[in-house]
């Protein structure tokens, strides 16, 4: 699948809730829809505002329709999200819709987003079900599993860390 990414833009917040729509893998409820998301705190937070100074993201279009999207956002104090480590390491969130699995579009976002960040943070994490296919691409990519947890719904997630060299 062809696309071409672009930075994420405050103006992509509809697309950023559909994709953590199937990021949270809140596709798989039944009678849940995108907007659903906003009403709970733990997830809107990833979404809601974005564009602000610690948020980054990339969006994946296919022509002018987005297919993907990858962005991470640091989320400090009370707003700190699933994937929190410390207040200085932003939150990945990243999915592809259902038509672009596979494809190489999340590989493609997520080396552009982490090379982007370098430049910024001194690293990302996120939180992953274990048994989530994407979760080879983060390890190959060089996140390491810090802590794990079973408050997810639908079953065990894991938070893992990549730090970024210096110098």
């Amino acid at each position: 699948m062809t696309v071409r990414l672009r930075a994420a833009r405050a103006d992509d917040q509809a697309f950023l809730l559909t994709a953590l729509f199937h990021a949270a893998h809140a596709n798989e409820e039944p009678g849940v829809l995108p907007g659903h998301l906003l009403g709970n705190p733990a997830l809107a937070r990833y979404v809601v505002g974005f564009g602000g100074p610690g948020d980054l993201g990339v969006v994946a279009l296919r022509g002018d329709a987005p297919v993907g999207a990858a962005w991470v956002r640091l989320l400090v104090g009370a707003e700190r999200g699933y994937g929190w480590v410390d207040d200085d390491t932003p939150e990945l969130a990243i999915a592809v819709l259902p038509e672009a699995v596979n494809t190489g579009v999340g590989t493609a976002m997520l080396t552009e987003l982490l090379a982007r960040a370098r430049e910024r943070f001194s690293g990302v994490s996120l939180s992953v079900r274990t048994d989530n296919p994407a979760r080879r691409l983060y390890v190959r990519l060089g996140f390491e599993p810090v802590a794990q947890a079973t408050n997810r719904v639908g079953g065990m997630s894991e938070t893992m860390w990549l730090r970024f060299p210096r110098g």
